[in-house]
């Protein structure tokens, strides 16, 4: 079976720097978009994968954020509406040697898009899907979007949305995704990591990714971003440490299943006392995905970046190359219209 991204990377031929990822394409996305420094940091990650150009191909929905092929000097498509997922399926179970990321919005990803979505992250295909959330739906001129939240008031909820915003991360993990992450836009180093982390990964990754629209949602992640409030906001998870945050003065605990808050500064907790990240955990990666959230857990919980959740899982178009040489052994032993007649009978008397 040829699966070349399952072993180790194809080296290019030349040393290729982030310039060899920009198109001649005019980046036309509204002045101060988030989608700048996403574009900025995907064209800086990808040379160091060590996988040529023309084995990388990033496959677009409908939105600002689909416009990303243009930006990329890569193979890539501009596809349809919420399609993105399943056109990059039907890629993967085709060409698996390719690396393919997919491209998507909160609306286009998890409105028309959601049942293609959550449908590729249970079949795991060995794809990366970067999810730009900014909360609204911005190509269409404002109107509310899957993750706006409740009593946001937009243009198509003049009084207020009644609508209850999904968790895109919890969902993934109901959809039984095999890798969950979080950044943002205005944390670049971060971002670069995650998208590394995402890449390495064999499986349907799915990074969600904080994208401020200063056009229609300006400032909806503002507190995660900004250097005032983003200590006491931000918990960054990183694999076998603490759960740190407030530049080390103060940790998070589980009492029983609820995470709590505890002051590191008096004495009476040090880091031992902490819940330590273990990204292999399906059940605290519950909790984590949902602290933001979750009525039941008391007090104001800083929002939670970084690897949530992995798990190791045979990928699809591996397991369906496998079926495929299967069958091509046992040519000629198959009853063609045994398989037509099936086995169900009835007699009519």
């Amino acid at each position: 079976m040829s699966n070349t991204l399952a072993t180790a990377p194809q080296q290019p031929a030349v040393s290729l720097t982030a310039k060899d990822f920009a198109t001649d394409q005019e980046v036309r996305w509204c002045p101060g978009c988030g989608d700048y420094s996403i574009l900025a940091q995907v064209q800086k990650v990808m040379p160091t994968l060590g996988i040529p150009k023309e084995d990388i191909v990033i496959i677009s929905g409908i939105g600002c954020s689909s416009r990303f092929p243009y930006y990329m000097n890569t193979y890539g498509m501009h596809s349809i509406h919420g399609r993105a997922t399943a056109i990059a399926s039907g890629l993967k179970a085709s060409r698996p040697e390719l690396s393919v990321w997919i491209v998507t919005g909160d609306g286009d990803g998890l409105s028309i898009g959601g049942n293609h979505t959550i449908h590729l992250l249970r079949r795991n295909f060995d794809v990366n899907i970067m999810l730009f959330n900014n909360q609204i739906y911005g190509l269409t001129k404002g109107q509310y979007s899957p993750t706006s939240q409740e009593q946001k008031v937009t243009k198509s909820t003049p009084l207020g949305s009644i609508d209850h915003p999904f968790n895109p991360l919890a969902l993934a993990l109901g959809a039984d995704a095999s890798f969950i992450a979080r950044s943002m836009d205005r944390d670049p180093k971060h971002l670069q990591q995650m998208l590394l982390r995402s890449n390495a990964h064999k499986g349907a990754s799915l990074l969600e990714i904080y994208q401020n629209c200063n056009i229609f949602n300006d400032g909806a992640f503002e507190i995660f971003t900004e250097k005032g409030s983003k200590p006491m906001e931000t918990l960054f998870l990183e694999q076998g440490k603490p759960l740190v945050f407030a530049n080390g003065t103060k940790g998070i605990k589980l009492d029983g299943l609820k995470p709590v808050i505890v002051s590191l500064e008096s004495g009476d907790y040090s880091e031992n006392d902490l819940w330590i990240h273990n990204e292999q955990d399906f059940y605290k990666a519950q909790i984590l995905v949902r602290m933001f959230d979750d009525p039941r857990i008391e007090g104001h919980m800083p929002r939670p970046f970084g690897v949530f959740y992995q798990q190791e899982r045979a990928c699809y178009e591996n397991v369906m190359q496998l079926q495929i040489e299967e069958a091509i052994a046992q040519k000629g032993k198959g009853n063609l219209n045994a398989l037509l007649k099936g086995k169900e009978v009835w007699r009519i008397a």
